[in-house]
């Protein structure tokens, strides 16, 4: 697993214990407490006590060996509160409050870390989630309240009882007058990240036990609101996260989990079941609970093939989709104010987790408050930790709850911002890179063509190559391989990275006919930078489930990056039948029982990159049109993408001589407009049957109007000498991207 270190800065330590691994223990000692009278005497009806400090802040708790309350159903949860010096003068209380919520596997967050908040102002609440070590996990937790911990079992994050159990102290605290009721604020990294965007989607309603929504009430009926939240390197859906098909397009607004079922992320889910455990953490008897059974669900996904038609199978998809993944919560209500981030070499939680849930809430909630950061923050296997980039995330979620819950200071930037992968692992991060939304960030695309019929073979790849580019087990995302293309994979490369380098920037594309027999069958694919050297780094992966039985084109995106292919560099895709190795945990992707062999021919590979279309002339296009299926919508900032094209400006074209005089426009998202071409024809029947007017070149800069002339045609110029004007379809191209803008204008003579 991962090792973080501290983020330098007031909340440093706070984001640093956020970003830990899942199953990192806490290991923070609380500060000696100073034996005084609290203000506050204590929370939750009595049930934990506070004492004053030094600084006259008061802690309300204790980090061992526990200090719980009830929660709404009876289940004892361990729980931190922490609240700034009572003022001078004026009452004591209406705090906003920050909560700030762990890992999987782990613990309340100790007063050590609460204490960045209190000296910002800020009532800061932590509690040790339903089932893990002193809030039921441990044997002395069970022991001290035996009812109370009967039903005290992991959930996974439910709507109904996790992310209730915060709501409900949340609400006590705001009966007590401690806290203002709308002025709240989530925080988490992992399980807690998707505790904490949860309860940004719910905003001000609750789930009930049978899943329905009610407006969120504290026990002594305060209406409760989220006023922000800053989820870090979780889901938006779980299902996905951990058994993806493939189906995310990260162009596409909705992207709910359909289709084929997918492959199980092998290394990962193994590696969280037994880290939760060993918490230690209470999981239910299998087959007791259907709604929180992970025994029984983990059983079944290593039982294999086939899933698709399994009622058992099903029933997980169902329940983790209705009751453990934000991305499925009403989305009818605008979310609170999000600054969601994610790690672009975190196979658990990719980046595409957070753009799933982005692109739905901007489409829907257009003035919706969301921000999206993407670079390297640690958190889980292979990610790494870029210090440069977490300050400045850092300084982002601290503006974010300061504006939005305190109410202070200005309004945060929104839209999307990112900071490429680099190695080595202790290299500054390349960028910043920053645009109006996740579309922007890549405006240019290269593509890579080949017609040659390919077949991947059942037992293809290398278990050597698998097991260094592993998550749990491997070298980490700077791990380096040779390069020699596999026996029994489908391998493409592009041409070598130009003089400049390129730079990928969001989901590599593959479109292809995929040929194949077998129902159960899947395809694993790598994106590698293969260097001059010889050696390779994984840049990209993803995992698909193919539809047999067609012979018409299918797509699917690997998870996104951030990369620069330097100079000389090449691009290079790998289709294999898995990206597993034979290793203790299994490997990235689960095997396939039954895998049969997979003929691959028509591909065609599109990396969106963050030079402009036209920055290097030949490979750097603009972005094309991406593959829809009836009834998918662009995600917003797509359509503008690919529509932009070179065209004509408003207004005639004027007869200069033997010319005509046209405004070209080069799009402002283009670097420059490369090769280009303007033909003027005029249409027609019979006797004035359709003729080429004019013609004329053209190479701008992006954003500039120039005037063109076309030379004119002697047919052309005969019908001027008897006609002043004359209506022409006007066709402008350039090398950016294929096809070409087609409008409609008069031609005065």
């Amino acid at each position: 697993m991962n090792t973080i270190t501290p983020l330098p800065g007031a909340a440093g330590s706070t984001v640093r214990r956020l970003l830990l691994p899942a199953a990192l223990a806490l290991g923070i000692l609380l500060a000696t407490a100073h034996e005084a009278d609290a203000a506050i005497p204590s929370v939750f009806g009595g049930s934990v006590a506070c004492a004053e400090q030094g600084d006259g802040s008061r802690r309300c708790g204790s980090d061992a060996p526990r200090s719980t309350a009830k929660t709404f159903d009876g289940v004892p949860i361990d729980v931190n509160v922490a609240f700034p010096p009572a003022p001078a003068t004026g009452p004591d209380g209406n705090y906003p409050l920050v909560m700030v919520f762990h890992g999987y596997g782990g613990g309340k967050i100790g007063f050590g870390s609460l204490q960045d908040w209190v000296d910002r102002g800020y009532a800061v609440f932590s509690m040790t989630d339903r089932g893990f070590r002193e809030s039921c996990g441990s044997a002395a937790s069970k022991a001290a309240d035996p009812s109370g911990c009967a039903e005290g079992y992991v959930r996974l994050i439910d709507n109904r009882y996790e992310v209730r159990d915060a709501q409900y102290f949340a609400g006590l605290l705001a009966d007590a007058g401690l806290i203002g009721p709308k002025s709240i604020g989530a925080t988490g990294g992992s399980y807690g990240g998707g505790l904490s965007l949860a309860l940004a989607a719910l905003r001000n309603r609750m789930a009930m036990p049978d899943g329905s929504l009610v407006p969120w009430e504290s026990p002594g009926g305060k209406q409760m609101e989220i006023a922000a939240a800053t989820p870090f390197i979780t889901w938006s859906d779980l299902a996905y996260s951990l058994v993806p098909n493939g189906t995310t397009l990260d162009f596409r607004t909705e992207n709910p989990y359909t289709g084929r079922f997918g492959v199980m992320k092998e290394s990962l889910v193994n590696g969280l079941y037994i880290s939760g455990q060993a918490a230690p953490g209470f999981y239910v008897a299998e087959g007791d609970d259907p709604s929180a059974d992970l025994t029984g669900w983990r059983k079944r996904l290593r039982a294999g093939e086939p899933y698709d038609g399994d009622p058992a199978a099903q029933r997980i998809l169902d329940e983790i989709v209705s009751n453990h993944s934000p991305y499925y919560i009403d989305n009818s209500v605008e979310p609170a104010p999000l600054l969601l981030a994610n790690g672009f070499t975190d196979d658990l939680f990719p980046v595409d987790e957070m753009v799933r849930y982005y692109n739905r809430t901007m489409a829907t909630h257009p003035g919706a408050n969301v921000s999206l950061f993407a670079s390297e923050i640690a958190g889980h296997p292979r990610s790494q930790g870029k210090d440069d980039a977490r300050q400045v995330l850092r300084l982002r979620a601290d503006a974010w709850m300061d504006h939005y819950v305190k109410g202070e200071g200005p309004e945060p930037r929104g839209g999307a911002e990112a900071f490429t992968q680099t190695c080595p692992s202790d290299a500054d991060s390349g960028g910043p890179f920053r645009a109006s939304n996740w579309a922007r960030l890549a405006p240019g695309e290269i593509a890579l063509k080949d017609g040659t019929s390919k077949t991947i073979a059942p037992n293809g790849g290398s278990e050597e190559v698998a097991a260094k580019l592993n998550p749990v087990t491997g070298g980490g995302a700077c791990a380096r391989t040779g390069s020699a293309d596999q026996p029994g994979t489908a391998t493409y490369r592009t041409e070598p990275a130009p003089r400049a380098g390129l730079t990928l920037l969001g989901s590599p594309l593959v479109t292809a006919r995929f040929d194949l027999t077998g129902a159960d069958s899947q395809v694993a694919a790598r994106l590698l930078d293969v260097a001059p050297d010889g050696m390779q780094t994984l840049v990209a992966r993803g995992l698909w489930r193919p539809q047999s039985g067609t012979d018409a084109k299918q797509s699917f995106q690997l998870h996104p990056n951030g990369w620069e292919f330097e100079a000389g560099h090449v691009a290079k895709l790998e289709l294999l039948p898995a990206d597993s190795d034979g290793g203790l945990v299994g490997g990235y992707g689960r095997r396939s029982d039954g895998q049969q062999p997979v003929g691959v021919s028509d591909l065609r590979l599109r990396l969106p990159v963050a030079e402009a279309p036209g920055s290097v002339p030949g490979v750097v296009g603009a972005a094309t049109r991406k593959p829809l299926e009836e009834g998918d919508v662009l995600a917003p900032g797509y359509d503008r993408l690919t529509k932009a094209r070179p065209g004509l400006a408003k207004g005639k074209l004027k007869r200069r001589g033997g010319k005509l005089v046209a405004k070209v426009r080069c799009p402002g998202l283009y670097d420059s407009c490369n090769g280009g071409k303007v033909v003027a024809k005029k249409k027609g029947k019979g006797k004035r049957r359709s003729f080429t007017v004019a013609k004329g070149r053209f190479e701008q800069a992006g954003g500039k109007t120039r005037k063109v002339g076309m030379k004119m045609t002697r047919r052309a110029k005969r019908f001027f000498r008897k006609r002043s004007g004359m209506r022409v379809v006007v066709k402008t191209t350039s090398r950016e991207r294929p096809g070409a803008a087609k409008q409609r204008r008069a031609a005065k003579g």
